[in-house]
């Protein structure tokens, strides 16, 4: 027997039938082992040495993978055909190693860049040893992203508190969208004219011209600045006559785009599809991996994390034949065209991302995948075919105009399509509008023909800034200056996503403040480490290891000793030395100029102290000098409605409770509050949603706003309430635990019971749908009630109650699992996750069926309100749960009015029922 390793259940499952009896195929599930988190993974002072962790679900299939192995022939690791890949099996083997079950066994390294029968079978004819060169490789990039990442992210917790990480890459690419947000906001418009003039031939034809040149002297783009001069020189042209000057006709080629790499399949599908670079990551996973094809799961791209963009000579074949089929021998070229690689070192060296079969066309594969899958597939069946086809055959005419009399130069430009070549199947998108785009066909002309003069237009333009990011001139951005690298680059957006370093506006990446700070902070004291120069030098650095010319532990050392020295002395600052450097950097962000004049930095609400950068538990806010008499606070940047908030703003009065409702402002942004009613009492407060500006907040606005959360209804099927609130991620309506978002703030206040369920049925069907087909129902749960069921999953059946997933033991027949062992199940995934045993069935009607229970039910009600004048939509249910199983015996009952401790008893006393 033997035993190969690949990363999936889904790969696993596959190849398994494509190698048939003899063979073993296991999935690692990714990585098997990583650097805990935590001080002493990577120790410099020991030459580097790292202490690799195993989670207790690697350590299980480990376990696997060695209990198959030990008595095996031969061991096959067949992980993915880059570093990463190389890592894993390399992982593996080191495991199986420690375990000494490789006795006997002979081992193996396959690589495929295609999952279809074929290619695995032939991959397994040519075995080779692991890849020392591209383990060194990952080895010293593990290395380094954690050094830095675990150096260097306490000193920013400790001197930049709220800060997140700091990341050898993610802080690059950080910088490089803010240094974009800053030219934005140093960009000053400037005023400038064009002219064009609309003229006919002697036969009538009509044709834009632009003009060029002004007294015998080139025009530049500023040199029509205002209104005065372009109609000065409108005048003239006006009386001005016309002649062709000279007529030049050039024939050009255009030649299609090479076949999709990694990260130019993540610009165009940005481009085009809208995807993030993340989705398109996970739908070419889905692509690759394969779909069922005839009784058979067959990979539908090849492997999709290259650097490569040459393609196999079966592909050459396939795609001449698949061109002269659907579109002609007159779109085929003589020859195939033959891509290479312009990246110095492509750590992926394989193919280009490519169709597995081009024969299988887009509307062939339509029906086996959804909506994305096919969107992604067909862009790369494009693209590849469209690789391999003619060039776009074309003439561009340039005619040069004179107006005699005044010596003004115009011209005329146009291109015309002879042949469309590949531009039949596919053109690449484009970040930014073309300015220099040709006019279409231009009217027979000869030099010396008289023309005449229709109209003349001049136009006003203004110069516009720089635009933000999109994840695609990002990634392209990223990729010119040598920073990260292809596969890395959607997990680097995401993370500075997941840290709220930035968002995306109208799908352009945007700062926010918190990654303002921390760019700052890098860029002032760890300058080096954020230079564009100096990551690009350290990723060839890499690549030279990953090549065998550099050793990886003295690229390490040359970075460390450095580094370290930095991180100390960083160590050393001073809060407030921090804090005067970023006031200094970041001032006219935090405190642009007013439109008066008057210092901007001067306190709204005291008018004598002095705004500056405050740093507090939750990260960094703008307070006054004057605190603690003034208490003053805003976030760090003035919203976008340009109205400064001013402290506290009285609103009016509460015409129901006679209370004070105000405007304030906190360091998360602006609220309305109600004052207490009562000496002792809380406030009830409520936020804003996203899109309500400070200075829309009336009077109305603001009592509407403090009803939430407001009770919806009772739910008709479970009698349970439905509210709706507002909450950190927008408008929200609650049942029973379950969330469902809502698109407009306004449904918070009219949502009526039928809205509320649909929405409610909707979220719920959507969390069905992901969950899988239901493949048995076992029962109700005998705790909660809930129903206990067995379900189809991406990686084979599970056991799911509520919230829980629990997953079958590979030795057990899915269909075979009764309602107790599923119990058995889900209690022992609860136990591992610590989640809490489900309350009992039973427990919520005792309170009903007695007399005593329904005496308490008046102090009940009182507690309910509590949390719903604390925004805590969750915290009333729990309170009444609390409240009930004690109320059933009179002993239990008597203890909650004392002290905490007795409250403590009492939830001793509710667990124990349960």
């Amino acid at each position: 027997m033997d035993v190969v390793i690949v990363e999936s259940p889904a790969k696993a499952k596959t190849i398994n039938k494509y190698l048939g009896k003899g063979f073993k195929v296991l999935a690692s599930y990714g990585h098997v082992r990583d650097l805990p988190s935590k001080d002493g993974s990577v120790q410099p002072d020991h030459d580097f040495s790292m202490a690799w962790d195993v989670d207790a679900k690697s350590q299980k299939r480990l376990n696997e993978i060695a209990t198959a192995v030990k008595g095996s022939d031969k061991l096959i690791l067949a992980t993915d055909p880059d570093r990463e890949g190389e890592a894993i099996s390399w992982h593996v083997l080191e495991v199986l190693k420690k375990k000494k079950v490789l006795d006997g066994v002979d081992v193996q390294r396959v690589v495929f860049n295609a999952i279809t029968k074929k290619s695995v079978l032939e991959a397994m004819e040519k075995p080779r040893a692991l890849d020392k060169e591209l383990i060194d490789a990952y080895l010293a990039r593990r290395a380094l992203d954690y050094l830095v990442g675990f150096t260097l992210s306490p000193v920013l917790w400790r001197k930049l508190p709220g800060a997140r990480s700091a990341g050898r890459v993610q802080s690059v690419a950080l910088r490089l969208i803010c240094d974009r947000e800053l030219e934005i906001e140093a960009f000053r418009s400037q005023e400038y004219w064009t002219i064009e003039a609309d003229l006919k031939t002697t036969a009538g034809t009509a044709f834009v011209s632009r003009i060029v040149t002004l007294d015998g002297k080139k025009l530049d783009k500023f040199d029509i600045p205002n209104k005065e001069t372009a109609d000065e020189i409108v005048a003239r042209m006006a009386r001005s006559h016309y002649r062709v000057t000279s007529v030049e006709a050039k024939p050009a080629r255009r030649n299609p785009n090479p076949p999709f790499t990694t990260s130019t399949l993540q610009q165009e599908a940005s481009r085009k599809l809208g995807f993030s670079a993340s989705r398109t990551m996970q739908i070419a996973q889905r692509l690759y991996e394969g779909v069922e094809i005839d009784g058979e799961t067959t990979g539908l791209i090849t492997y999709m994390r290259t650097d490569g963009v040459q393609i196999a000579d079966e592909a050459l074949a396939q795609a001449r034949t698949v061109i002269n089929n659907e579109f002609g021998e007159t779109y085929l070229p003589d020859t195939p065209r033959i891509y290479k690689t312009k990246a110095k070192n492509a750590q992926e060296a394989h193919e280009a991302i490519r169709p597995t079969d081009l024969s299988r066309l887009p509307k062939h594969a339509a029906r086996m995948l959804d909506e994305d899958q096919r969107k992604l597939y067909e862009l790369v069946w494009n693209r590849t075919v469209a690789s391999q086809m003619e060039s776009v055959r074309l003439e561009r005419t340039t005619i040069e105009i004179e107006a005699d009399e005044e010596r003004i130069g115009l011209r005329a430009t146009g291109s015309v399509i002879l042949f469309d070549g590949f531009l039949r199947l596919y053109q690449e998108g484009r970040d930014e509008p073309d300015d220099d785009a040709d006019d279409g066909r231009l009217p027979k002309m000869e030099k010396g023909d008289k023309l005449g003069l229709d109209k003349v237009r001049p136009d006003q333009h203004f110069t516009e800034p720089p635009p933000r990011f999109s994840e695609a001139t990002l990634v392209k951005r990223m990729e010119e200056l040598g920073i990260g690298r292809p596969s890395t680059y959607a997990s680097t957006l995401q993370t500075l996503r997941d840290r709220n370093y930035v968002i995306m506006d109208q799908k352009r990446l945007k700062p926010e403040d918190k990654g303002r700070l921390v760019t700052a902070f890098l860029e002032n004291f760890f300058t080096r480490y954020v230079e564009y120069d100096f990551t690009a030098q350290l990723e060839e650095k890499l690549d030279r290891v990953s090549a065998g010319e550099l050793d990886w532990k003295d690229v390490l050392r040359e970075f460390w000793q450095q580094f370290s020295v930095a991180t100390e002395q960083a160590k050393e600052l001073r809060i407030t030395e921090v804090l005067d450097r970023l006031n200094e950097v970041l001032g006219p962000h935090v405190f642009p100029a007013k439109e008066d004049g008057s210092d901007p930095r001067i306190c709204p609400t005291c008018g004598t102290g002095q705004l500056s950068l405050k740093v507090g538990k939750f990260g960094a806010f703008v307070g006054c000098s004057n605190y603690p008499e003034c208490r003053f606070t805003r976030q760090l940047t003035i919203p976008a409605d340009g109205e400064e908030a001013t402290g506290d703003r009285v609103l009016g009065i509460d015409p129901e409770t006679k209370a004070e409702i105000s405007l304030k402002s906190g360091r998360f942004g602006p609220y309305v509050e109600r004052a207490p009613l009562e000496e002792g009492d809380k406030p009830k407060r409520s936020g804003l949603p996203a899109k309500m500006a400070a200075s829309d907040v009336d009077l109305d606005a603001a009592l509407r706003l403090l009803t939430l959360p407001r009770e919806v209804g009772l739910h008709p099927e479970t009698g349970k309430k439905i509210t709706a609130g507002l909450g950190r991620f927008g408008p929200f309506i609650l049942h029973d635990g379950t969330y469902a978002n809502l698109k407009d703030p306004e449904e918070l206040f009219d949502i009526g019971i039928n809205r509320a369920v649909d929405v409610l049925a909707e979220k719920i069907a959507r969390a069905e749908e992901r969950a899988g087909k239901i493949l048995k129902e076992l029962g109700e749960h005998p705790d909660s009630g809930k129903p206990v069921q067995l379900r189809e999953g991406k990686y084979g059946p599970y056991v799911k109650h509520g919230t829980t997933n629990a997953t079958i033991p590979k030795a057990t027949d899915p269909m075979s699992v009764t309602l107790q062992e599923a119990l058995a199940l889900v209690a022992e995934k609860d136990a591992k996750s610590g989640k809490k045993k489900p309350a009992k069935k039973p427990a919520a009607k005792k309170p009903a069926a007695k007399k005593p229970a329904a005496k308490k039910a008046a102090p009940k009600k009182a507690a309910a309100k509590k949390p719903a004048a604390a925004v805590d939509a969750e915290a009333a249910p729990k309170k009444k749960a609390a409240t009930q199983k004690p109320a059933a015996k009179k002993p239990a009952a008597k203890k909650p009015a004392s002290k905490k401790p007795a409250t403590k008893a009492k939830n001793k006393t509710a667990s124990a029922a349960d």
